[in-house]
């Protein structure tokens, strides 16, 4: 039987280069949610809960318009960034 890794993306700045790009863990941390290990993927990928509740802003949003939704959205937008930049940071420098 196969699982969802067999169907996962390489990463192609990873593959060439050999150095993480800011989505890398991204995919892996989704699989991770959905076999209920949370802790290891907010490991894997700092920023994925902010994604998704970021994401589900969006969904929400697309079905029933509510006022304060932009701000929310782009408040997230801004978190995600910060988070996927420090960990970048983190990753490629500090360790």
């Amino acid at each position: 039987m196969s699982s969802l890794e067999d169907y996962m993306l390489p990463c192609l700045n990873k593959k060439l280069l050999g150095l993480d790009c800011m989505g890398c863990g991204m995919q892996r941390s989704v699989n991770l949610i959905l076999q209920a290990e949370f802790t290891q993927a907010f490991f894997m990928y700092p920023a994925i809960y902010t994604l998704i509740l970021m994401l589900a802003t969006i969904g929400i949003n697309f079905f029933k318009n509510f006022k304060s939704a932009n701000t929310i959205i782009f408040s997230l937008a801004i978190l995600n960034a910060v988070i996927i930049i420090s960990n970048f940071i983190y990753k490629t420098f500090l360790t």
